[in-house]
C-alpha cells in the first residue's frame, strides 16, 4: 500500500500524540520520557526540528525528533527518537518523519546530524559511518551503527567524540 504522507513540524497540541506514538512503537515508556525531557532542555530543544507524518484518517503515525549535541565544541544534531505507531510501520510514515526533519535542519542552517541506528535503514538517507569523519561516540557500539550524514561537503565537519544532551544519560 502506498501512502502519501503530510509531514509538518509539531504543536503544542500534538505532545499527548506524540508520547502515544512513542509508546506504542517501543517496548517501554524510555524513548517517550526521554521526548519528554529533551523538550524541556533548552540546550538541546530547537523549535521546528519534531516532526510528525499525519495518518490519512487523522492523528499521528510518525515522528522523528532532532536535538542539539556537539562533536567536542562543535554544534551538530542527533536524530531520535524516531517512532512509528505499529499499524503505520512499513508504510513510509518514519521515512516521511525522517525526511522531513532533515530538510528542516538543511533550511535552518545546520549541517552535522549524528544518528545511533540500523545500518541498513539510514543510509537511504544519505547517513554513513561517523568514522569516515573522525567522529566517534563516547561508548563503545559497532562503527558501522553509528553514523553521520553532512549537507554540505565544502563545509567543514568537526572530529572527535559526540556528547549527548543530558536527557540520554551519558
Amino acid at each position: 500500500m502506498t501512502v502519501s504522507w503530510t509531514t509538518r513540524p509539531e504543536t503544542a497540541a500534538d505532545l499527548a500524540q506524540i508520547r502515544e506514538v512513542n509508546l506504542a512503537a517501543f517496548p517501554t515508556p524510555h524513548e517517550a520520557d526521554l521526548v519528554e525531557a529533551l523538550r524541556a532542555d533548552p540546550q538541546a530543544w530547537i523549535p521546528g526540528l519534531s516532526q510528525i507524518a499525519e495518518a490519512p484518517g487523522g492523528g499521528i503515525a510518525g515522528f522523528a525528533l532532532l536535538t542539539r549535541c556537539h562533536v567536542d565544541d562543535a554544534p551538530a544534531l542527533t536524530l531520535g527518537p524516531c517512532a512509528v505507531r505499529p499499524e503505520h510501520q512499513r508504510q513510509g510514515a518514519g521515512s516521511a518523519a525522517i525526511r522531513a526533519v532533515l530538510r528542516a535542519a538543511r533550511e535552518q542552517g545546520e549541517n552535522l546530524v549524528l544518528v545511533l541506528g540500523h545500518a541498513e535503514y539510514y543510509p537511504r538517507f544519505g547517513f554513513t559511518p561517523a568514522s569516515d569523519h573522525a567522529i566517534r561516540p563516547p561508548f563503545d557500539v559497532e562503527d558501522k551503527y553509528m553514523m553521520a550524514l553532512a549537507f554540505d561537503p565544502t563545509r567543514p565537519v568537526p572530529a572527535g567524540t559526540i556528547h549527548y544532551p543530558k536527557a540520554f544519560g551519558l
